[in-house]
């Protein structure tokens, strides 16, 4: 018997399948180790020494896979083809090492690019042993994260309170967005205008042609700047005869787009599909493992961790067979098609990304698959098999017309082209991320036009516009702009991103990457402080290092000796700064966000609540905000940036909407360290004003004084409860919009509004919660899987407070991050139940309960020492005996139990995410 090690289920069910009687295929369910998230796990003065920890959920499985190998005649570890996937096996393999479960057995290596019966039983026949040098790349790249992360991140805990972590990658991301935004804030509109003549030919057909010359000067797009040289233009150009002065057509061509690699995949998916860069690969993963066909598990997708975009030759031949096929022998080209790519550092030897049998078509696969998967497959297919198609033939077609007037000399210009042969283009057109697809001239036809016609004048129009600033980021861009620059590596990307959101230092506004003033604070920190490691180009050196590493062009240790040094002098320089330095320097470089002129020319910081006091930054428990310098005298305080109205304009951080005709009070909006929020009037002998928060997704701009009212009446009465009589209330709380009947609340859901719910919607929701109960007991049931195969009784995922999980009577198994509630099967559920129930330790036996008032007392630890010096030896000897009993860890072991009890080390959370 042969054991062959996989990541995941999925996907050893299905190699198991292929391989049949001779081979057990187990799952390692990923990484097995990690480094532990606390300090001296990366240790530099030891020579870069790393401590692995064995994940507790994977004791369980690595012990399944110990026994088996020990009674095997062979071990492969046939883990992804990506740095990753070697970095599984090496892991593996050490741990199995270190538990001595291998003997005499053979070890080897294999790959394959997509999990097909061909390629799995081809891999087979090719094995390999561990590639040495990607391994030393993955350790290279996780200390590195880790030394950034768990050295940087508590510099900015203690200087800049408020944030919570940098990392190596994610902090140049994060300052790529920054950027964005500043060169946005800082953007001067520019006034400009076109001009544009409607010239009809002899024949009547009417086409528009620009004005680009005058008197023997080129005029470009900003050349006529003001009203006035407009209304010139025009007053000419009204009074000139038209004439046609040279008309040429060019053929050109327009190739098709390589195939994917993991990062136009995530573009292309983020820009025609709205989809993240995480469930992207999320959903490219199921189809990477497999789907049921027949009764078959069949991988639809190649490999789709690439930056390769080459193509195996049968996968070449396929696709031409199927365009020659759909479309006719017009649309393939003479000789297949060969791509390179231009990222750098690219690893060739993977393919690009594409559908493992191109004659599964999107619509034969849709209906065994979920609507999303089914979307991103068929994107897939069409990318791939445009690839091999035939160029577009489009004629460009350019007429310079001249317009004679006295003493002047205009030019203008028509352009237009036409779609000869639309070649790819009738499958497949690449999304566009900043513009509209219509923008182009590709189907702007001109009339029939000769040199020397004459042509009528059928109107002149000037028209005003205004330059804008570059757009925000998408995620599709964003993950463009860092392949451009060299920055982290395609596999990376997604999480990259997923952990800038997490951390709650961008949002995604109208699926534009916004930074938070919490994001802008910790770019601004380290632009400061640490200049050198936020350069993209240090960066992108950084990821040559680490690829050359892979190629074994470089040792890896040498490039941590390297970066540590510098690095290390650097966190040091920082541990003299005082925090209000720090503040200073923040204020400083932020003025233009956080006080921007204001239209009137004052003082952007002067207070506008006392009139006095200077504004400037401050930092709390909470995090940065803006105060005043008269503190405590005045208590005005706003959030960094204020806010932006309908108009475009600043808005500060009080807007008066009107005054309540019911008491004459000011109604306001304001901008506190919490939110927005309303106000009716001002403090008065110490009694704070009334106030309401904004229900969620009600945006500031958009209140008016009716809403404000209604909002700053609440709670309202809606009715009265039928059973009980009670009356059945809505308002905004702590924790958003409820109705409330006696001691029941019920939380409102996404579609309710608060100032509008009816009685009957407020009757079920409260009605619900009281058969759902309070607290846990609330819980939903969530969503069967089936019954338990060996056990009996449901199994179920549900959805819980601190993430989904799966229950099987007393046994709840949280889902890992990577694995979507609505994706769990019953045999992922089975094994993530059985290594909860096996890592589950014996509960000690229950104390007796203890009576009196010694009992009810809950005083602090110090409280209790000092009352057990003092009390009798009878008493402190009961005291004692409470203590519990010392329970081991899942890795201490027995010898580590017996050492003398440490105070343990401060955990950190990774930086990287």
């Amino acid at each position: 018997m042969q054991v062959v090690i996989v990541e995941s289920p999925a996907k050893a069910k299905t190699i198991n399948k292929y391989l049949g009687p001779g081979y057990e295929v187990i799952a390692s369910y990923g990484h097995v180790r990690d480094l532990p998230a606390k300090d001296g796990s990366v240790d530099p003065e030891q020579d870069f020494r790393m401590l692995w920890d064995v994940d507790p959920k994977a004791q369980k499985r690595l012990a399944d896979i110990a026994r088996a190998v020990k009674g095997a005649d062979a071990l492969i570890l046939a883990t992804d083809p990506d740095r990753e996937g070697e970095a599984i096996s090496w892991h593996v393999l050490e741990v199995l090492r270190e538990k001595r479960a291998l003997k005499d057995q053979p070890v080897s290596r294999v790959v394959f690019n997509a999990i097909t019966k061909q390629a799995v039983t081809e891999a087979m026949k090719n094995p390999r042993v561990i590639d040495a040098a990607l391994v030393d790349a993955y350790l290279a790249r996780r200390a590195l994260d880790y030394l950034v992360g768990f050295t940087l991140s508590p510099v900015l805990w203690r200087k800049l309170p408020g944030a919570r972590s940098a990392g190596r990658v994610q902090s140049v991301a994060l300052r790529l967005v920054c950027d964005r935004e500043r060169e946005i804030e800082t953007f001067v509109t520019r006034e400009y205008w076109s001009i544009a003549a409607q010239l009809a030919t002899p024949r009547q057909d009417v086409f528009e042609a620009r004005l680009v010359g005058a008197d023997g000067q080129k005029i470009t797009r900003l050349d006529v700047g003001t009203a006035a040289e407009a209304a010139a233009f025009r007053t000419a150009l009204e009074a000139a005869a038209f004439r046609v002065r040279s008309v040429e057509a060019k053929p050109g061509r327009r190739h098709p787009y390589p195939p994917f690699t993991t990062s136009t995949l995530q573009q292309e998916a983020s820009r025609k599909l709205g989809l993240a860069p995480a469930t992207t690969m999320r959903i490219a993963q199921r189809l990477y493992e497999g789907v049921d066909i027949g009764g078959d598990t069949v991988g639809l997708i190649t490999y789709m961790r690439t930056d390769g975009v080459d193509m195996a030759p049968e996968a070449v031949d396929a696709a031409r067979a199927v365009i020659g096929r759909d479309y006719g022998e017009r649309y393939v080209p003479s000789a297949p098609r060969k791509y390179t790519t231009k990222a750098k550092n690219a690893q060739e030897a993977h393919e690009a990304v594409r559908p493992t049998d191109l004659s599964r078509r999107p619509k034969d696969v849709a209906r065994i698959l979920e609507p999303d998967q089914a979307k991103l497959y068929e994107l897939i297919w069409l990318r791939t098999v445009a690839s091999q198609m035939e160029s577009a033939e489009i004629e460009r077609t350019t007429v310079d017309i001249e317009a004679a007037v006295a003493g002047r000399n205009l030019e203008l210009r028509a352009t237009g082209s036409v779609v000869k042969f639309d070649g790819f283009l009738v499958l497949y057109r690449e999304g566009r991320d900043d513009a509209a697809e219509g923008d182009d001239e590709e189907n702007r036809r001109l009339p029939a036009m000769t040199a020397g016609e004459p042509l009528a004048n059928r109107g002149i129009k000037a028209e005003q516009h205004f330059t804008e600033p570059p757009p925000r980021y998408s995620e599709a861009s964003l993950v463009k702009r860092m392949e451009e620059l060299g920055i982290g590596r395609p596999s990376t990307y997604a999480s990259v991103l997923a952990v800038l959101r997490e951390r709650e230092y961008v949002r995604l506004d109208k699926r534009r990457l916004v930074p938070e003033d919490k994001g802008r604070l910790v770019t601004a920190f380290l632009e400061s402080f640490f200049e050198r490691y936020v350069e993209y180009d240090f960066t992108a050196g950084l990821e040559e290092k680490l690829d050359r590493i892979s190629a074994a062009e470089l040792d890896w240790k040498d490039v941590l000796r390297d970066f540590w040094r510098d690095f290390s002098a650097a966190v040091g320089e920082t541990k003299e700064l005082r925090v209000s330095d720090v503040i200073s320097a923040l204020d400083e470089m932020l003025t233009a966000h956080i006080f921007p002129p204001k239209e009137d020319g004052s003082d952007p910081r002067l207070c506008p609540t006392c009139g006095s006091g200077r504004l400037s930054l401050k930092v709390g428990k909470f995090g940065a905000f803006i105060g005043c310098s008269n503190y405590p005298e005045c208590k005005y305080t706003r959030p960094l940036a204020v806010q932006q109205g309908e108009s475009g304009e600043a808005e500060t951080g009080t807007r008066s909407l009107g005054v309540d005709p019911a008491s004459g009070l000011e109604v306001t909006v304001r901008d506190g360290r919490f939110g927005t929020y309303l106000q009716l009037g001002e403090a008065k002998d110490g009694e704070k004003p009334k106030r309401s928060s904004l229900p969620k997704g009600l945006s500031p701009a958009a209140v008016d004084l009716e809403t404000a009212l209604a909002l700053l009446s609440l709670p309202r009465e809606i009715g009265r409860n039928p059973e009980s009589g009670e009356p059945i209330l809505a308002g905004i709380g702590r924790f958003g919009p409820y109705v409330q009947s006696g001691k029941t609340y019920a939380n409102l859901e996404a579609d309710d509004d608060v100032l509008a719910i009816g009685l009957n919607r407020a009757i079920a929701l409260i009605a619900d919660k009281q058969n759902r109960g309070p607290g846990r007991r609330g819980t939903p049931a969530g969503r069967a899987l089936g019954d338990h195969p060996t056990l009996g009784g449901p199994i179920t995922v549900r959805p819980g407070r601190f993430g989904a999980y799966v229950n099987h009577g007393k046994v709840n198994a949280t889902l890992p991050k990577d694995m979507p509630p609505d994706e769990v099967t019953l045999e992922q559920a089975v094994a993530l139940i059985a290594a909860k129930a096996d890592a589950a330790p014996a509960r000690p036996a229950r104390a007796p309960r203890a009576t009196g008032k010694a009992a009810a007392s809950k005083a602090p630890a110090e409280t209790v020492a000092a009352a057990e010096k003092t009390s009798s030896p009878k008493a402190a000897a009961k005291t004692t005996a409470k203590k519990p009993p010392v329970a081991k860890t899942a890795t201490s072991g027995a010898k580590s139990a017996k050492k003398p009890a440490t105070k343990p080390a401060t955990t950190r959370k990774s930086a990287e995410g």
